[in-house]
């Protein structure tokens, strides 16, 4: 697996990701999630621009060509927190640790701090994976005011309709395979 910053011109292959990641979401009655706008193209050439989009790639054998990303992560500072606001794999290639390598990159490239980011509680590929690779949810008197805001953000634009939580991990604990 290859993660690296993605080149402005597969920008356009993250929103792909991002709607087809969405459609599991349907199953579960959750189609306003479903069909939610993936990031614009300016706020990922922003992430991009900063650095701070990662891009995943399956690994070429000889003579190959490149092959687009098959997942993606957008992460940024908050509260001296690496926050991951976005992180998508393809669903046809779920189950192969490609968000985990994600998440693991955007830990080494934030320096090494503890990881953040908000979830779904309910949804079997939210919460409970990311406690299974070393997340926990955070109550919220340890909330800290970056966390606060984004939440508050995310109930303005309505994802309070289905349970959401804040979630930290310290750095180096990866925890299970997930």
């Amino acid at each position: 697996m290859i993660i690296q910053v993605p080149a402005l011109d597969e920008l356009p292959a993250l929103r792909a990701i991002e709607r087809a990641a969405g459609e599991p979401f349907r199953g579960l009655g959750m189609a306003a999630i479903a069909d939610d706008e993936p990031p614009s193209p300016a706020l990922l050439t922003e992430f991009q621009r900063a650095g701070r989009a990662l891009a995943a790639y399956e690994e070429t054998g000889p003579g190959d060509g490149r092959r687009g990303p098959v997942g993606y992560l957008l992460w940024e500072p908050v509260d001296g927190c690496t926050h991951i606001e976005q992180v998508s794999v393809h669903p046809d290639q779920a189950h192969r640790g490609i968000g985990r390598a994600l998440i693991k990159r955007a830990e080494r490239d934030g320096g090494q701090v503890a990881l953040t980011l908000t979830t779904f509680t309910e949804v079997p590929w939210n919460a409970p994976y990311y406690a299974r690779i070393g997340f926990r949810a955070l109550p919220e008197a340890e909330l800290t005011p970056g966390l606060r805001a984004i939440r508050a953000h995310e109930t303005a634009l309505g994802l309070d309709r289905w349970p959401r939580v804040a979630m930290r991990r310290e750095p180096g604990r990866a925890g299970g395979e997930g």
